[in-house]
């Protein structure tokens, strides 16, 4: 662990910072960059580029074909110390398309910062910045080099990127994801569930629905006997959830249906019920003889379990208790690129971004005056590890 005083020290040298800070997070905000806009987003990732390069880092820019580029910043200030790497993971891409601003503009009150990403999650992308400089500025000599890799389809997936951060995290001793934090006291995410959609089809036979019902085979009837049964699969307690979340089916009213389809969320917090889940849905087998069934999909994020997480968090919180702040932990439904870096056993420690709320809504803003401590915290990991 570092010198005691040190995250306090931290603290205090970025709190004089945070109008830079929130100047920074502006000129971010405001360039706007979705997911699936590769020139808007290609524009967003050279003004982050810039921010890092000004501030004397190491920047390189990973071209992409279809997504915006991905940017890698390196900090290795004493190579004959460095023993082994750290892995600081995030994406700058919103769910926001160009032209949200003009009805949601980057502005600030009460207290707060609103607009389309701000919270989910540039300014994570800012406090990081911050954290960097200030450990440059205090010449804390890390005994690991920091690899930051800033992503841009992460609301999408995250397909183009996967192979980067899976690589950067094999080579890494911990993962430190600056997705937003949870509620308002900003409590870090040490366990998120697996995440997943499959596709339930039903083939049946159709026929006139008054003429010969009796020849016909009712795909919606099967679909809706199959529905009863999943959703009894549910287990709330456990955090095993299967939810319907689109059914489509039939052609006319007089017509026996042939085809009936549902499209189903699925979410977990173990791997061993992920696994338990994808096999219960693909041995599913008809209640009507005549009827067939065709299962497709399941889990494409893995879950990231607590065990993951417990050590780094056990660690945050007592270098947060040095700078008298109080640090909680929540488990989250959604899933995040450190679902995958756990997954590869790695330590990845999750929700060390902003403080705030209404992400992905109109309401998407950060706590201002949280942002120093959020960045001490991680320059204080960086220099503990």
């Amino acid at each position: 662990m570092p010198d005691s005083h040190l995250p306090r020290d931290f603290l205090q040298l970025l709190k004089p910072r945070l109008p830079q800070m929130l100047a920074t997070l502006r000129r971010f905000v405001t360039a706007e960059s979705p997911s699936l806009e590769k020139v808007a987003a290609d524009h967003c990732c050279g003004l982050i580029a810039e921010a890092w390069i000004k501030h004397g880092a190491r920047v390189e820019r990973i071209a992409q074909k279809h997504r915006g580029d991905l940017l890698r910043i390196t900090h290795s200030p004493d190579k004959s110390r460095s023993s082994g790497q750290l892995l600081v993971l995030g994406h700058y891409d919103t769910v926001y398309s160009t032209g949200t601003l003009a009805r949601m503009p980057f502005r600030v009150a009460g207290g707060k910062a609103f607009g389309p990403g701000t919270f989910d999650m540039k300014a994570g992308i800012v406090q990081a910045l911050f954290a960097l400089q200030t450990l440059r500025q205090w010449k804390i000599s890390l005994r690991k080099r920091v690899v930051f890799l800033w992503t841009s389809d992460e609301e999408i997936g995250s397909e183009a990127s996967r192979k980067f951060f899976e690589a950067e995290a094999r080579r890494s001793d911990a993962v430190f994801v600056l997705e937003p934090s949870f509620g308002p006291r900003g409590l870090l995410k040490t366990a998120r569930k697996g995440v997943g959609e499959a596709e339930l089809m039903v083939h049946g036979r159709a026929s006139h629905a008054g003429l010969a019902p009796n020849e016909g085979i009712n795909a919606i009837h099967e679909l809706a006997r199959q529905l009863a049964r999943i959703e009894e699969w549910n287990d709330l307690r456990h955090g095993v959830t299967i939810s319907a979340g689109l059914i489509e089916g039939g052609t006319r009213t007089n017509v026996i249906p042939e085809r009936a389809r549902a499209v189903l969320d699925l979410r977990a917090l173990r791997v061993s019920d992920m696994r338990s889940l994808e096999r219960r849905l693909h041995s599913l087998r008809p209640f009507d003889r005549g009827a067939r069934l065709k299962i497709t999909g399941g889990f494409d994020r893995p879950p990231l379990e607590r065990k993951m997480s417990a050590t780094l968090f056990a660690r945050a919180k007592s270098l947060a208790n040095q700078m008298n702040l109080s640090l909680g932990e929540c488990t989250a439904g959604g899933g995040s690129d450190g679902n995958f870096t756990a997954a590869l056993g790695i330590p990845t420690l999750d929700g060390l971004g902003a403080v705030g709320g209404g992400a992905h809504s109109r309401r998407e803003h950060i706590v201002i005056n949280t942002m120093p401590q959020r960045a001490a915290l991680l320059a204080a990991l960086l220099a503990s590890l």
